[in-house]
């Protein structure tokens, strides 16, 4: 089988959005942190779920899928976040710096043209909080033409879920059982909610 992605947000995924008071959801732990560039006596706050990780470790022990972490984040993922949920470094994707004041400056997510040159031809699974329907449709074309792709967004006030899993869980078992080619016998789903 052809190796496939699982990218990985961190944003709206790992670390949800804070209500109106700032706070992260009551199932999520409060950290500190300083990123790249950041003075490190002014630490950002973030919150992450302890389940998480090894949610996303058992998902990678049980398929084979190459991890990724797809984020602004960067470089800083693997110690900043992977790190503080127990997961092992993975690569990331690196994103172009840009001057944007929207998330889709084109009508899809900024981030799909470095992912999309990234992954050439590669399978890939896609968890965001951010895709709108162009994306979608991006995702579709791929899988259309033979090269599977699933996005998998979760509510970004709520953050991944082991719904989630199982929804990738379940779209993995089509792809064995229906493998790319002009022969395929069955229809892979492109986008989840």
């Amino acid at each position: 089988m052809p190796e496939v992605y699982l990218l990985i947000d961190v944003d709206g995924v790992l670390i949800p959005f804070p209500d109106s008071e700032g706070n992260g959801p009551a199932t999520h732990v409060r950290h500190s942190v300083v990123p790249t560039g950041y003075d490190a006596g002014s630490p950002v706050p973030i919150w992450l779920n302890p389940t998480h990780g090894p949610m996303l470790a058992v998902l990678i022990s049980e398929l084979p899928l190459t991890p990724v972490w797809c984020t602004s984040w960067r470089g800083d993922a693997s110690p900043l976040i992977g790190a503080k949920l127990g997961l092992e470094p993975f690569p990331h994707v690196e994103l172009a710096r840009q001057d944007i004041t929207t998330s889709h400056p084109n009508g899809y997510l900024w981030k799909r043209d470095d992912v999309s040159a990234w992954l050439g031809t590669a399978q890939a699974v896609w968890i965001d909080d951010d895709f709108t329907a162009a994306d979608h449709a991006w995702a579709a074309s791929r899988t259309a033409a033979g090269t599977p792709t699933l996005l998998v967004q979760p509510d970004p006030r709520v953050g991944l879920l082991p719904t989630h899993m199982e929804t990738i869980r379940s779209w993995m078992a089509e792809l064995v059982r229906c493998p790319p080619g002009p022969s395929r016998p069955c229809a892979i789903d492109a986008s989840v909610a």
